[in-house]
């Protein structure tokens, strides 16, 4: 199995960036493959439809959503929407890309939950024919303490991830097609 993940901050340290390199580990933990796109490093063009070519950066994500069985889009809460970089990202892709595939959406926040955010985003996923995963993640203010490995330390959030991971990855297997499942996880920057 392949799951693709992408971090819509930009930001250093992000708590929307920590949630997902902690779910990184954890479905490489179970033997399941992993490109990770940090929006913070791999910096795409503006998105425009009247450009002639796809940037390199923008096929290498294309390509790897296309072939993953699953996405994990992981965004911050900005004027209660998602960040602007995981939305020029997502307009790279088309429903040909995303379609049939399950979506685990994550959100972190400054306020009590990234809800808006989070109702955003599985907007957009709706949009381009994408599977939400029945939960979903959402960090407030007060609840980005990891430790340096990125592991949660308010053990209900550590919770609350794991239920949202298990419930995703179950609904990943159930959707995948029967190709031979991978080990080990592989990141891409």
């Amino acid at each position: 199995m392949h799951i693709a993940i992408i971090a819509g901050s930009n930001r250093r340290n992000a708590a929307s960036t920590g949630i997902l390199r902690h779910i990184e580990r954890k479905l490489g933990a179970k033997g399941i493959r992993v490109s990770f796109f940090d929006l913070g490093t791999v910096h795409l063009p503006l998105f425009s439809p009247d450009a002639d070519a796809v940037p390199p950066e923008a096929g290498r994500l294309i390509a790897s959503v296309d072939q993953a069985d699953g996405l994990v889009l992981g965004t911050p809460e900005y004027h209660g929407s998602i960040s602007g970089s995981l939305k020029n990202a997502l307009d790279y892709l088309d429903n040909v890309h995303v379609a049939g595939k399950p979506v685990l959406a994550v959100s972190s926040a400054g306020g009590k939950l990234g809800v808006s955010s989070l109702n955003h985003l599985q907007a957009i996923v709706r949009n381009l024919h994408g599977i939400l995963s029945p939960d979903w993640i959402s960090v407030g203010d007060g609840q980005h303490v990891f430790d340096r490995d990125g592991i949660p330390q308010d053990p209900a959030i550590a919770e609350r991830i794991d239920q949202a991971v298990e419930q995703f990855v179950g609904l990943a297997r159930k959707l995948r097609t029967g190709s031979a499942e991978p080990a080990g996880a592989v990141t891409e920057s």
